[in-house]
């Protein structure tokens, strides 16, 4: 009988992920604790704040060709794009985890995070994220920060978020030459703002393993991109009694940003936070400088990010042709979270090259505003800037184009932006949602 409760036992634990068996000399069974993976730990703390962790075998949605989600974890995703039906535009639902930041002056705050991708192959399938094996060149940058276990195997991290600002923006006059209005902007302040130690690049204990984790909330407020369910933006901002930040569901509901690739729409992503102040204020993200210390601006595919390309003076009138507006200055002009300015990307998760931070390469428009298509691929990019219809924006950091395989022309702006990409469905997919996408 003894042998036969320990049997048991240790089958109970084992599944559990905290024991292995072993037989003693007397044939008895011994349970033996291993230390449990990060996976696990992540994944028990979804389960024990009332949400159902990501099962690789069996998760909460499958997902089609069609709909094309590169995060198996996702828990809903709204493609309902008409803002006239859904004034938040597309959303989806994370699973979300509960950690500690660390302030300045060395107190610890409980934080809510998600994490979207992860540097080793094995924890981005049990995590249900994005494998992203550039985030590794971060390591030993300064651009990314530490991590300890609790005791209860909840994450700390090194830095801080302060969600309590109030974000505004005033768009920027015409340039001399009139070519730029609107962008750059005369005056941003970020909705959020990082300390000196945060960084989303987290180093897992103990490992060279780095996910991407961006805080969501803290007992200063919600991060900016968390919509509130009727649309009221100013209802929005810091509202912790917001239902769409559902710390008892373990998930959180964010606004999807649009996007073109391949001279394909609907890349959907979001943007957390920015190493710049004006992309945090115009994207709604949180102002992180410690990301300027990741490797390298303008270098690719060395370093830890990816070029994209947004445009400054894109096309503010909507001609009626399906491709709609674009640009920065589109965005700066626009009320707060009625336009984003749909930027240009290269690859999507799908490439071994991904990486989620975005190493931002603006272009500037030579030509007249009735005359600037909308930009929906690099290589119409690189086109037009042999063409002279595009150049690099007067206002990059680095006036001469680095080694970019991507774009010989092109400059880097000097701007880094986080923004992991969700899904990039087919036309036949908007207008439907999949799984619990919001919280009404």
């Amino acid at each position: 009988m003894k042998n036969f409760r320990n049997t048991t036992a240790a089958i109970l634990l084992a599944v559990l992920g905290l024991t292995s068996c072993d037989i003693n000399d007397d044939g008895d069974t011994i349970l033996i604790e291993e230390t449990p993976t990060a996976a696990e730990l992540l994944l028990n703390s979804i389960r024990a704040d009332g949400g159902t962790p990501f099962d690789v075998s069996n998760p909460a949605l499958t997902f089609t060709s069609a709909q094309n989600v590169f995060l198996p974890s996702v828990l809903g995703i709204d493609f309902r794009v008409d803002r006239s039906v859904v004034p938040q535009g597309p959303t989806a639902r994370f699973p979300m985890f509960r950690g500690w930041e660390t302030l300045p002056d060395g107190s610890q705050r409980e934080a809510y995070y998600v994490i979207t991708e992860a540097s080793d192959a094995n924890l981005a399938r049990d995590l249900g994220v994005i494998f992203a094996p550039r985030m590794a060149a971060a390591i030993g940058s300064g651009g990314e920060q530490d991590s300890q276990w609790t005791e209860d195997g909840r994450l700390v991290f090194e830095g801080s978020v302060d969600f309590s600002p109030k974000r505004s923006l005033i768009a920027g006059g015409p340039s001399e030459d009139g070519m730029l209005v609107g962008f750059p902007p005369a005056e941003v302040n970020p909705g959020a703002i990082a300390d000196d130690n945060w960084s989303s690049f987290v180093v897992l204990p103990d490992t060279n393993i780095v996910i991407n984790a961006q805080l969501v909330a803290n007992s200063t407020g919600i991060h900016d991109r968390i919509p509130h369910p009727d649309g009221n933006s100013q209802a929005q901002e810091d509202d912790l009694n917001n239902p769409n930040f559902a710390p008892d569901q373990a998930s959180v509901v964010m606004q999807l940003l649009d996007g073109w690739h391949d001279d394909r729409p609907y890349y959907f992503h979001i943007v957390t936070d920015t190493s710049d102040p004006a992309p945090a204020a115009i994207e709604l993200g949180v102002f992180a400088p410690k990301l300027n210390n990741l490797p390298a601006f303008g270098l690719f595919p060395g370093g830890s990010m990816l070029p994209f390309s947004p445009t400054a003076n894109g096309r503010t009138v909507d001609t009626g042709d399906g491709q709609g507006v674009q640009g920065l200055n589109t965005a700066s002009l626009s009320d707060r979270q009625v336009q984003d300015p749909t930027n240009t990307f290269p690859i999507d998760p799908s490439d071994s090259r991904y990486s989620p931070m975005w190493d931002a390469h603006i272009t500037e428009f030579t030509v007249p505003a009735d005359e600037r298509p909308i930009l929906t691929s690099f290589d119409q990019i690189n086109t037009l800037l042999e063409q002279g219809i595009l150049i690099p924006f007067r206002g990059n950091l680095n006036q001469e184009p680095l080694a970019n395989s991507l774009s010989n022309l092109l400059t880097a702006t000097g701007a880094i932006i986080n923004c992991p990409v969700i899904t990039q469905p087919d036309g036949s997919v908007i207008g439907t949602q999949i799984g619990l996408p919001r919280n009404q």
